[in-house]
């Protein structure tokens, strides 16, 4: 599991190893709060761990750590829209050679190793050719159909940002490796995954930032009006998904699918602030900047393709989430470790 020590990667060697599987965690632990989620693996599974530290752009680590492997989830990425603007070098060479480089490992070995990969929303560009229109706090199209379903997988590809074009084309090279080499793979395009262990910043995991920021009484920066939306998946039923894939692999092969919280999830910036407001019990401090290239002002997946090829069960309410998101962050301390940790 590359990333395995990052937000989603390790609630599924969680749920991996509490199932009795011995999970290699491949992770270069650079980014803030992965160590500690290793730390948190190791303490719950010990030997089921097996940590390896190192970047996905070392083959032959790549390689060692594949052996005996029965499956590749593979969330290693550079993540952040903002990062790829200002290396889009560094950004393509994680995303894009990375990827592909452990694609021609797995397919060198000759085997079979299904091989699950994290793509994004952001494939479908901008969305500007969407008719939205603004109600109440919410933008939302104007098509009722598309405002009840939400944006399957027919939706053009259209890559923007180097993050997008990045993400996008390992996407397609994942599932190309499917249909032109018959490795059985797939690709989850996720919306805002949240939950448990999710150490947020203003570039990435936005509604725990904004948790985050909300306990440590620290302004809030949203870009735009605030009224864009967004649907949102808790952590649990992303990792559910996840499983289903592998369990599946045999009939979702070079397939790749909408991963989000559906219409059901879908809030907006100003909502999500407004309940958060009402979980930690007094007024945010909320300010407003322009919007950032690429921004979506709606995305909301139509996840109905996941659900009828794997049998996911209904998604958890994106309030109980958030509020067992912020229980979590206020019994780990995390605002406060966060705040002596800057």
């Amino acid at each position: 599991m590359t990333g395995g020590a990052g937000f989603i990667g390790c609630n599924l060697a969680d749920r991996l190893a509490g199932l009795g599987h011995e999970i290699v965690v491949y992770d270069a632990l650079v980014r803030p709060g992965v160590e500690r989620n290793l730390r948190w693996l190791q303490a719950r599974h010990g030997a089921r761990i097996v940590p390896v530290v190192a970047d996905t752009r070392d083959e032959a680590r790549l390689d060692q750590a594949l052996e005996g492997c029965e499956a590749v989830f593979h969330f290693a990425a550079q993540v952040a829209v903002t990062t790829s603007l200002l290396q889009p070098l560094a950004d393509f060479d994680v995303n894009v050679q990375a990827t592909v480089k452990f694609l021609e490992i797995i397919r060198q070995r000759n085997t079979q190793i299904p091989f699950i990969f994290a793509s994004t929303n952001k494939v479908y560009g901008d969305l500007t050719d969407i008719d939205l229109e603004r109600k109440g706090e919410c933008w939302l199209p104007t098509d009722p159909l598309l405002r009840n379903a939400g944006i399957s997988e027919a939706r053009k590809l259209d890559f923007h940002t180097p993050y997008g074009c990045s993400k996008g084309a390992a996407d397609q090279y994942v599932l190309d490796y499917a249909r032109s080499f018959g490795i059985p793979t797939c690709v989850f395009r996720m919306s805002c995954i949240y939950g448990q262990r999710q150490m947020g910043t203003e570039d990435q995991g936005w509604v725990a930032h904004f948790l985050i920021q909300a306990l440590r009484g620290e302004r809030i920066s949203i870009f735009g009006d605030g009224c864009q939306v967004r649907d949102i998946l808790h952590v649990s039923d992303a990792v559910s998904a996840y499983l289903a894939a592998w369990d599946n692999i045999a009939d979702v092969s070079g397939r790749a699918f909408n991963l989000g919280g559906g219409p059901r999830n879908a809030v907006s910036l100003r909502q999500l602030t407004a309940y958060i407001e009402h979980l930690v019990g007094h007024e945010l401090d909320i300010a407003f900047d322009d919007w950032r290239a690429g921004d979506q002002r709606y995305f909301v997946a139509d996840t109905s393709a996941a659900r009828r090829a794997m049998a996911l069960a209904t998604p958890v309410d994106w309030r109980d989430g958030v509020a067992a998101l912020a229980e979590w962050l206020q019994a780990e301390g995390i605002a406060a470790r966060m705040t002596a940790e800057a």
